[in-house]
Order: C-alpha cells, then structure tokens, then sequence
C-alpha cells in the first residue's frame, strides 16, 4: 500500500481523534438521514480533503431522485456516495440504485455508509451489472495510533485518489482472492512444480499433470473456487497475462534475431 504523505496522516489522525465521539454521540441519539449526511460532508472535508463546495455534490439524479452525495474531480463525476441514518446496518442492497446509476454513468466506484461504517464498492460491468465490495471498515474502532488504519482511511482521500492508490489495493486484493489463486494453482507451470516436487518426494511413482489437476480440484480446492462468475474470470486474466507474456517474449526473441550479434554487445558492455 503506498505511504501516506505526513500532513494527509497528521489530518487522518486528528479526523479519527475528532470524529468518533461526534458519531458515538449521533448514534446515541439515533439521528436521522438527514443529519447522518451532514455529518458525512464535514468529514469528507475535514478528514478525507475534499472541498465540499466545489467537490461534493448532492445534484445526481437516480431515476427521478437524487443520490445522497457524489464526488467530482476537475469536474469528472468520480463516485457516489449512498448515505442511510447512523443506526441502520447496512446491507448490500442499500447499494443497487447507486449501482445501477453509476453503470450509466460510467462510474467505478460507489461508497456506501451510516457514517460509522464505510463501504467501498467496485463496479463490475458484466451482464447484469453486479458489485464487489473491496473494503469495510468501522471508523468508531480505528486506532489513531495504528498505521494500517490511517493507510486505510487513506485509499479514499482525494490525495489517495489522485494516485490511484484505491484501485491499487483492489488490484493487489484481487490477485490474492481465493479466485485468483485457486485458477494460479491450476496452471501447467504450478502443475509441472507439484509434479517435480511429488516425483522427488516419490521417485517410483508415475505422475502427470491431470492427475494432480484433478486432485487440487476435487479434493483440495473448494467447489465454490473453482465454479461461478468469479473463477472464470480469475482463469481469463491469468490465461490473458500468460498470453501477453507470449507475446512480450516472442517480440523479444524476434528483434534479437534481426539485429545480429545484438546481445553479444549488450553482454560485454
């Protein structure tokens, strides 16, 4: 995850210190809707850096009403944001208006949040349009003094939107989703791997590669791993990155072969 610049975590921090008993206090009294969005514009500003003048704004329509809050940068809708009073749980579903209005719009990204937990949705443009959640934290159990906690807050951030740090953490939780790793495991390289290390744990037995495929699959790896949307998806971007890898070292071996004595010249300078 990438740093946090020192005056955004001294912001961070002070936003935590501030904010927990100004939202203990609302949920004590069960406030409503209303006075759960007001809230949530004063820490956007005063927590995350978002000018809430020029970058929030409550004037997206979803289907004749309007979403709670929506965040622009340089006048680009960037996220909505879906806000239902502090003392409701929220639940998935809360979402799907959102969902279905930032797909329009050609939006990654919606937040949902009671104003003491925060969820942050990706859009997956598929048939239907569906959601992953990427992240949900409580901000009443933050630690001020914790720096995996301050990065957290930090994803979110305009200065974290403006590097793109969010869509590098679902990145980098994607490629470590069960998914992910449960197609890894299928691969011929990781399959030849199995196969080596088996064979010289037992040099006498015969053992190919659909042998231990059908074992990882049938017997270790979960049904629900190997099955559904999210798994073929894990096996095409692993096939599509296994093509592209193909690709990069054919080109090479191609430009290499043109310019004759090319690498002997790299390798003695």
């Amino acid at each position: 995850m990438a740093s946090v610049p020192k005056k955004v975590a001294e912001r961070l921090v002070a936003g935590i210190k501030r904010y927990q008993p100004i939202l203990a206090a609302a949920k004590a009294r069960d406030v409503g809707e209303a006075d759960t969005v007001t809230i949530i514009k004063d820490m956007l500003a005063d927590i995350f850096g978002y000018d809430k003048y020029s970058d929030v704004t409550s004037e997206h329509a979803i289907r004749g009403t309007y979403c709670d809050l929506a965040i622009k940068a340089e006048g680009q809708l960037q996220t909505l944001i879906e806000v239902k009073a502090i003392g409701i749980d929220l639940k998935d579903q809360h979402v799907k208006q959102a969902i279905d209005y930032a797909a329009n719009q050609g939006v990654d990204w919606v937040l949902l949040t009671n104003g003491v937990v925060w969820r942050v949705y990706h859009l997956i443009f598929a048939k239907p349009i569906d959601q992953e959640l990427v992240l949900e934290i409580d901000f009443c159990a933050l630690n001020p003094r914790s720096d995996g906690d301050v990065e957290l807050l930090y994803l979110w951030c305009k200065e974290g939107w403006q590097r793109s740090v969010l869509g590098e953490y679902h990145i980098q939780k994607q490629a470590l989703s069960r998914f992910f790793v449960g197609a890894m495991l299928q691969t011929q390289p990781v399959l030849d791997v199995i196969r080596r290390e088996l064979r010289r744990v037992s040099p006498d037995v015969r053992i190919d590669a659909d042998q231990i495929k059908a074992v990882l699959v049938n017997e270790v790896i979960k049904r629900e791993v190997t099955e559904g949307e999210k798994a073929d998806e894990a096996r095409k971007k692993i096939a599509k990155a296994a093509r592209n890898a193909l690709r990069a070292s054919s080109g090479k071996s191609a430009a290499e072969a043109a310019v004759p004595g090319a690498s002997v010249e790299l390798a003695s300078e």
